[in-house]
C-alpha cells in the first residue's frame, strides 16, 4: 500500500545518502497497484517521459472536484517517482493539483539534483499532465 506523502517524506528526511534515497524510491514504486492492460493505452502515456509512464485519472462530482490517479511505469526508478507523484496529488481537489509545486516537494526530498536530465524532464511532464487534468476538471464542473 502505498503511504501519504508525509510519511514518505518523514522517511526521506532519515536516509542520507543518494543510494539508500534511490533505493525506497524503488521500494515505493513497488507499492503501487499493477495496470490493467488495458489502461496502458496512447491516450494514458505520458508523452515527454524516456521511459514509458501511463497515468489514469477519474474525478469525482463538485466545484473543486477530487481527483484520483493510477499510474505505472516501465522503469523501477520511474515507477517510484510515478508512486511519489501519486502520493502527493491523488485524492487531492483540482485546485490543489493546479496550484502544487513539484520542485519544492522534489527539493524537500532531496532528489531534484540526483535526477538525470531525462528523469527531471518525465517528472515535469507527469507533473504537468496532472495538473491539465485538475484545470479540465475545474472548468468541466
Amino acid at each position: 500500500m502505498l503511504p501519504d506523502i508525509n510519511s514518505i517524506v518523514e522517511d526521506f528526511s532519515f536516509l542520507e545518502d543518494w543510494e539508500d534515497k534511490y533505493r525506497y524510491v524503488i521500494e515505493l514504486g513497488h507499492t503501487l497497484p499493477e495496470m490493467a492492460d488495458e489502461d496502458r493505452t496512447p491516450e494514458n502515456k505520458v508523452n515527454g517521459c524516456v521511459s514509458q509512464v501511463w497515468l489514469v485519472h477519474s474525478i469525482e462530482d463538485g466545484a473543486d472536484p477530487v481527483i484520483l490517479f493510477r499510474g505505472d511505469s516501465d522503469a523501477h526508478i520511474v515507477r517510484g517517482l510515478v508512486a511519489i507523484m501519486i502520493a502527493a496529488l491523488s485524492g487531492k481537489r483540482a485546485s490543489e493539483i493546479e496550484g502544487f509545486d513539484a520542485s519544492g516537494l522534489l527539493a524537500s526530498l532531496g532528489l531534484e539534483e540526483n535526477l538525470t536530465p531525462q528523469r527531471s524532464n518525465g517528472l515535469r511532464a507527469m507533473v504537468a499532465r496532472m495538473q491539465d487534468e485538475a484545470r479540465s476538471a475545474s472548468h468541466a464542473a
